[in-house]
């Protein structure tokens, strides 16, 4: 097996040689990532809310999910003829990427609300934006956040690939490393975008738990309401 500390001794070079490049990447990965899952959010999860409640959900939501086979490369270089290069066809790749996870779990979580809770809080006098605002959606946010961590974990590691059609981030590391064959420079644009997944998918998955931590009874929870 080989070595790793001469890979290790690469990595830290190049970081310590060139922060600017390590800051400017990071903070442009973090912007496309942040805007991409802001953006699908305010979309999907609204749109996740409606679809649980109409008919017409039910296609809407299969129609998603159906896209979540496409892969990632490929709809970033269907955005190249259209919006060309840049960071804005990159944003909108990765919009496009985060919200079949956003709007199917969303849909499913409000679809899972025990629909004896709800006429209770309706029986005891609750409008239904009550109902939805203090009942529904304590009880939907596990799984929403749920969703929220597979798309956050997902847009990350495709924002790698932004960097093929000019969008930036910690992929243009990856990407001139490949290109003068150095491997500091690639490890360390590959390590990064793992530590940022992990940190998300701890930070979320510590999120779903405090979601779902046991609450009061049903039945305390109207009477407060």
């Amino acid at each position: 097996m080989a070595d790793p500390m001469p890979l290790l001794q690469q990595m830290w070079d190049f970081a310590a040689a060139n922060p600017g490049m390590l800051l400017s990447g990071l903070r442009v990965h973090l912007e496309l990532s942040i805007a991409a899952l802001t953006i699908a959010g305010a979309i999907c999860i609204p749109l996740g809310v409606w679809s649980s409640r109409h008919a017409a959900g039910t296609p809407l939501v299969g129609f998603v999910t159906a896209l979540r086979s496409i892969p990632s490369l490929a709809v970033l270089a269907l955005m190249l003829p259209l919006l060309g290069l840049g960071f804005v066809p990159a944003l909108v790749a990765l919009v496009l990427l985060a919200c079949p996870p956003l709007l199917v779990n969303t849909d499913l979580a409000y679809r899972g609300v025990d629909p004896a809770v709800k006429e209770a809080a309706v029986g005891m006098g609750m409008r239904a934006s009550q109902v939805l605002g203090r009942i529904e959606t304590p009880l939907a946010l596990p799984v929403i956040i749920t969703g929220m961590r597979t798309a956050t974990v997902e847009v990350i590691a495709s924002a790698t690939l932004a960097a093929f059609i000019g969008g930036g981030g910690l992929g243009d590391l990856i990407v001139q490393g490949l290109q003068v064959d150095n491997n500091g420079e690639l490890l360390l644009g590959a390590a990064c975008v793992g530590l940022l997944a992990l940190l998300a998918e701890g930070v979320l998955s510590a999120a779903s738990r405090l979601a779902a931590a046991p609450r009061p009874t049903t039945a305390l929870q109207l009477k407060g309401a």
